[in-house]
């Protein structure tokens, strides 16, 4: 038995074992999710072969203090920004072991949007130590806090694909 859709389920599968192949090892820096990105990824049998770490940092103070998030970018952009997400990313392959970390920031709700950051807006990025940098702006709308944290792990999990993907590609 699984907590997970089956589509969450496979695509975890899926992304553990692209990482494998190449050696590779994931870290995650979460908010809105509360570490349920690596809990997706870590409820496979053998996700100690590519996942290395978790951050949950759903504070403004857990951003910054392990993740290297900068307060200025919290003030002049808000914790729920691309700003914020990249950083995050940053921040969580600077602190890991990981090759691509994969970060989230968003707003889940049901409460807490605002007409410039409505629930449904999340901010997921993603670093390599090859330095490709990847982001999406996702608007998923007011479709419940549940829907809103699944459809981000989808999102997540399909990201990291991409960076395995992209730097591996021939060229």
């Amino acid at each position: 038995m699984t907590i997970w859709p089956d589509d969450i389920r496979q695509s975890a599968e899926l992304v553990l074992e692209r990482f494998a192949e190449k050696g590779w090892r994931i870290a995650t820096a979460e908010s809105c999710t509360g570490g349920m990105i690596a809990g997706a990824l870590t409820e496979i049998p053998g996700s100690s072969r590519a996942v290395d770490r978790g951050f949950v940092t759903y504070s403004n103070a857990a951003k910054m203090d392990m993740l290297g998030v900068d307060a200025a970018t919290l003030q002049h952009f808000g914790a729920v920004s691309r700003e914020t997400a990249l950083e995050m990313a940053r921040g969580a392959l600077g602190n890991s072991k990981a090759n691509v970390a994969v970060a989230v920031t968003g707003v889940a709700g049901p409460g807490g949007g605002s007409e410039e950051k409505p629930v449904g807006l999340v901010h997921i990025a993603a670093a390599t130590r090859k330095g490709t940098i990847l982001h999406r702006e996702m608007r998923y709308g007011d479709i419940g806090r549940d829907q809103v944290r699944l459809s981000t792990i989808r999102t997540a999990l399909a990201l990291l694909r991409d960076c395995v993907d992209q730097a591996f590609a021939p060229v």
